[in-house]
């Protein structure tokens, strides 16, 4: 049974004031003249075109463990302070368009976007990309927010390699696509301004004509030996990955850690919360090996 919303913020508030915030959060780390911080512009191959993506290095020498994040439908959260704190705390973060978003070349399409989550991982696994960028391709997390959460955990589902995986608020783009036709081109309509290579209705199409293969729970089996770190808002989604959550526990896994906050779908009022949360999975994820 879930705790009500307000009571379960009101603890998760208290307990991470009790713990002390990761420092990540508000405080900058030293300037290392030899090794800065820096930005990276790239553009990653998929699909035959090259999506755009920025590469946020951390500071210091040698490889650095990577936090990849992917942005939702259309994706005006793009999770940039949660990527910033996550460098500041020794994290390369990488952020990425999808095909036909954002002005990525292209065309958008609801497959699309999972196979460009796997060429973003191809390219930062790449020799050459691993020694300019710094990348421990040893400990690579994938997070999503909104449909980008249903991006990581199909991804992470079947990529045996990643250390684990974030979900923010995830969406279950194949319950979605089991609207009605006018409901689906509603939604699109309301979420397409960056989106290239179709209209409303073509793209609802497209979303309604893979919902049976796209729900969230089909990932679970990929995903019961990774760890996993599952947060929910009071959007009208958590059952979506609520149903995930169960799932994976159902098929025997128990590496999932979960947290709920009274807030809405951009946790607009509680992103240092989330910082925190994500920190702290990460700080005790660093190190850990994945069970074999």
């Amino acid at each position: 049974m879930r705790v009500p919303a307000l009571a379960a913020s009101l603890l998760l508030a208290s307990t991470l004031g009790a713990q002390g915030m990761p420092k990540a959060v508000y405080l900058d780390p030293p300037h290392d003249a030899k090794h800065p911080a820096r930005m990276v512009v790239l553009h990653i191959p998929s699909g035959g075109v090259r999506i755009n993506g920025v590469a946020m290095v951390a500071a210091g020498p040698g490889l650095h463990p990577t936090f990849v994040f992917c942005h939702g439908l259309p994706g005006n959260e793009k999770g940039h302070d949660l990527a910033q704190a996550v460098r500041r705390a020794g994290w390369n973060a990488i952020t990425f368009n999808y095909r036909g978003s954002w002005g990525s070349p292209g065309e958008f399409r609801f497959d699309h976007t999972v196979e460009d989550a796997a060429a973003v991982l191809a390219y930062l696994r790449d020799t050459a990309n691993v020694h300019a960028l710094g990348i421990d391709t040893t400990r690579l997390v994938l997070a999503g927010h909104s449909m980008g959460g249903w991006v990581a955990a199909v991804t992470a589902s079947r990529d045996t390699r990643l250390r684990g995986a974030v979900l923010i608020s995830a969406a279950d783009m194949g319950l979605e696509g089991m609207s009605t036709r006018a409901e689906a081109v509603k939604t699109m309509a309301e979420n397409m301004e960056s989106l290239a290579g179709g209209t409303a209705e073509t793209f609802a199409d497209d979303m309604r004509a893979g919902a049976g293969r796209r729900r969230l729970t089909a990932a679970a089996p990929g995903l019961v030996r990774m760890p996993l770190l599952v947060l929910t808002s009071e959007d009208g989604l958590a059952p979506h990955a609520d149903s995930l959550v169960a799932t994976i526990r159902r098929l025997g896994g128990t590496r999932v850690s979960t947290m709920h906050a009274d807030t809405d779908h951009s946790w607009s009022d509680r992103r240092v919360m989330l910082e925190s949360a994500v920190l702290r999975w990460l700080d005790r994820l660093a190190g850990a090996g994945r069970a074999r």
